[in-house]
């Protein structure tokens, strides 16, 4: 259904995770450059991981395999450490979650996450690119507490010429989202992205409306419609995306995620993190402020730029 982006998400991956790499170059450059591969060599891997915001679990996961591996290998020096941390890292992206987003068939996507994290103007971005690719979309505004959520998703409906399928403030959300999937069906619509309330991870009562709404759309899918739900985090947010992300999928269960703003961040980290922690895929990244400013994520391209071979 993307299929748009597999020509450039390696390129899209690693231009994205510029300022990551920066971090990490920075981070890491000292620590490969030490002479003995010892017990201090690897508490400074292990300090450097954590500071890049890949979260205290998954480093230790990260390097007590990459020491298994050194030892089992007899590599003697720090420098030969680095191809080791690159595979892992991707390796533990790549064997996150349960693949990668829908390729094929029709689609019905919730899309959820807190409040200003870009999660709209994902949506917008997503069905772009799934008119792109030659797919009909469809949209929900089942966003109906936020004032001006069922505007801003209308807005963009007329602006991209999709359908829109909202209710007045306030309405049931699930109503609206029963009725979105009851219409789809109805049209043949290949992909239909549902919008929801920006509900803090902290709120349960907010968190139990999101169940509901996610079993509405359980009613009315029919055979024809796999359903897929699409978390949206921030990348500058760090470590509270990893909270995030751990909340939402005790709630309700995702199937990948959505990281904007990874473009301007120097905390991208978050990424494997979610990754070790959940088993959650990044599926999506957010490039930029454009319509067209998004990719598939490519695990091998972000894990050369968070480790790449040294210059020089």
């Amino acid at each position: 259904m993307f299929n748009l982006f597999r020509g450039r998400k390696t390129e899209k991956t690693r231009e994205a995770a510029g300022k990551t790499s920066g971090t990490f170059g920075r981070l890491l450059g000292a620590v490969f450059s030490r002479t003995e591969l010892d017990d201090q060599f690897w508490e400074a891997l292990e300090e450097a991981l954590i500071l890049g915001d890949i979260g205290v679990a998954t480093t230790g996961k990260l390097i007590g395999e990459v020491r298994e591996q050194a030892k089992h290998r007899g590599v003697k020096t720090p420098s030969e450490v680095r191809g080791l941390i690159r595979a892992e890292i991707a390796g533990a992206l790549k064997r996150a979650g349960r693949g990668g987003p829908p390729e094929s068939g029709k689609s019905v996507m919730l899309v959820i996450g807190v409040n200003g994290v870009g999660k709209t103007t994902s949506i917008a971005k997503l069905a772009h690119a799934a008119q792109s690719d030659g797919q009909t979309v469809l949209l929900a505004a089942a966003d109906t507490f936020r004032a001006g959520a069922i505007e801003q998703i209308k807005a963009w409906g007329q602006r991209l010429n999709v359908e829109v399928i909202a209710h007045s403030a306030m309405a049931d959300p699930g109503a609206v989202a029963f009725d979105a999937v009851a219409a789809a069906r109805k049209r043949g619509t290949d992909l239909v992205l549902i919008d929801t309330a920006g509900r803090l991870h902290t709120r349960h009562n907010l968190m139990q409306e999101l169940k509901k709404v996610s079993g509405a759309v359980e009613r009315q899918l029919g055979p024809e419609y796999q359903r897929c739900v699409l978390l949206v985090i921030d990348g500058t947010t760090g470590q509270n995306g990893l909270v995030q992300a751990k909340a939402f999928s005790e709630a309700i269960g995702c199937d990948g995620v959505f990281l904007t703003k990874l473009d301007g961040t120097a905390r991208g980290g978050i990424v494997v993190a979610i990754a070790g922690e959940l088993g959650l895929p990044v599926w999506f990244i957010g490039t930029g402020e454009k319509m067209e400013d998004m990719s598939e994520f490519d695990p091998a391209a972000f894990a050369d730029a968070l480790v790449p071979e040294p210059t020089g």
